[in-house]
């Protein structure tokens, strides 16, 4: 594969990754908070898990969970399913491992949202359902946006999961650090995806920081 399919298939590996685990992120960071006190801390641990696990860790556990030995694994087999080092599991693997980055800038956003302005829509009759789609998710989209560009950029980095779940497939599920890794591995220069992950971590850096700061400037109003 070229230079550039490789990160095309990395850009396109990442984007699915997020827009899979966005829905999640949010019920979970919505879920927190909501919820107080031991509740809230085992939602808060629940979400950021991954983070703070080895992902070697995290790509062993996978790698268990969808083998044949386990149950999930035994049920996929039984359907024809085959996800181990496909390019299934390598969306897999960016999905876990930036799913805590997105939760947690996910429940930063709503919670620095004006829960006042949620409480008001309730007494006025509105549901917890439409009171939080139409009054908190407005005030907090723009720290929404920066937890999927987060989130997308972790994808597009990740390696220790996916090397273990995926492999390194040239082709296949090689995404961009697996072949940066196989090229110095090889004694090849990895200069040209060198400079791709850093231009795009760059300009997706600078969005978020933008929306960020956005965000506190109509906090501080």
């Amino acid at each position: 594969m070229s230079d550039f399919g490789i990160v095309l298939f990395t850009l396109q590996v990442a984007a699915i990754s997020t827009a899979i685990i966005a829905p999640f992120a949010l019920l979970l960071a919505a879920w927190s908070w909501r919820a107080s006190g031991v509740t809230r801390t085992i939602v808060d641990a629940l979400g950021t898990l991954p983070l703070v696990m080895p992902p070697t860790a995290v790509g062993y556990l996978l790698l268990e969970l969808l083998s044949r030995q386990h149950a999930i694994g035994r049920a996929l087999d039984a359907m024809h399913v085959d996800i181990l080092f496909t390019p299934a599991a390598v969306v897999i693997a960016c999905a876990v491992m930036s799913f805590p980055l997105m939760f947690n800038a996910f429940r930063v956003a709503i919670d620095d949202s004006n829960a006042r302005c949620f409480d008001i829509a309730r007494t006025l009759g509105s549901s917890r359902a439409n009171a939080f789609a139409r009054v908190t998710l407005p005030l907090a989209w723009r720290g929404l946006a920066a937890g999927l560009i987060l989130a997308w950029c972790r994808a597009i980095g990740e390696f220790g999961a996916t090397i273990l779940v995926a492999g390194n497939i040239p082709g296949r599920t090689q995404t961009l650090a697996l072949a940066i890794f196989d090229r110095v591995q090889s004694g090849q220069s990895a200069s040209a995806l060198l400079m791709y992950v850093v231009a795009i971590a760059f300009s997706a850096v600078v969005a978020s920081e933008l929306l960020s700061r956005a965000q506190r400037r109509r906090q501080a109003r």
